[in-house]
């Protein structure tokens, strides 16, 4: 996409986009862990990028995080989109989201540099509700969700811009996930060169709390 800054995988061939240690787990989380590839176009991609590339810029990379979970970051909330950026959004929420679910009100943007990384977390249900969707701008990247309790039940996401990824239920609460380091960036044996990320993260509301509600630390996404 010219001019987009968009880094894809150019000459390797098309992969699948989730694998794991084994089909237990592939079966486990085939609906609660979900990619999405292709969910936006170049010009929805492009729109996205361009709305939020001057609210970012306002903002420094940061290398300590609330709680230690994200290094080499820049983030905002955001609620006041363009149209066409909102079209995008309702998209996600009627993809990812049951129509009984409400989502928090401002989007959650978090933009890692090329050295960025996020560790292994599990986000709180104090601050996120049953679903998290996240759209993958600019550069792909490696999620890896490993069970909190049985290290060897692992899952990876491959994330190419673009894409769409979905975790919800047991992949929300029984396996912390990451983005991994460039230098780590492997999907199986594929090579998975990291740039700058933008991630755009729509959050279902935590249990109890109103929509509007302010003053939730996000989650690293």
């Amino acid at each position: 996409m010219a001019g987009s800054g968009r880094l894809a995988l150019g000459t390797l061939p098309v992969p699948g986009w989730v694998r794991g240690s084994g089909p237990a787990v592939l079966g486990r989380l085939r609906d609660a862990a979900v990619v999405r590839p292709g969910f936006l176009s170049a010009a929805e991609e492009e729109t996205l990028s361009r709305e939020l590339e001057p609210e970012l810029r306002r903002h420094r990379y940061e290398y300590d995080h609330w709680d230690a979970a994200i290094h080499g970051f820049r983030e905002t909330e955001k609620s006041r989109w363009s149209e066409a950026s909102r079209a995008i959004l309702q998209r996600v929420q009627a993809a990812a989201f049951s129509p009984g679910q409400t989502l928090l009100s401002p989007v959650h943007v978090l933009d890692l540099e090329p050295r960025g990384y996020i560790k292994p977390h599990v986000d709180s249900i104090k601050f996120c509700g049953a679903t998290i969707a996240g759209l993958s701008l600019l550069s792909p990247s490696v999620m890896r969700l490993v069970h909190t309790q049985e290290p060897g039940e692992w899952l990876e996401l491959l994330l190419e811009p673009g894409s769409l990824y979905i975790l919800r239920g047991s992949a929300r609460y029984d396996f912390s996930h990451e983005i991994l380091r460039d230098e780590e960036s492997f999907f199986g044996e594929r090579r998975v060169p990291r740039g700058r990320r933008i991630s755009v993260i729509c959050r279902s509301l935590p249990e109890g709390m109103g929509p509007g509600e302010p003053g939730q630390p996000p989650p690293a996404c």
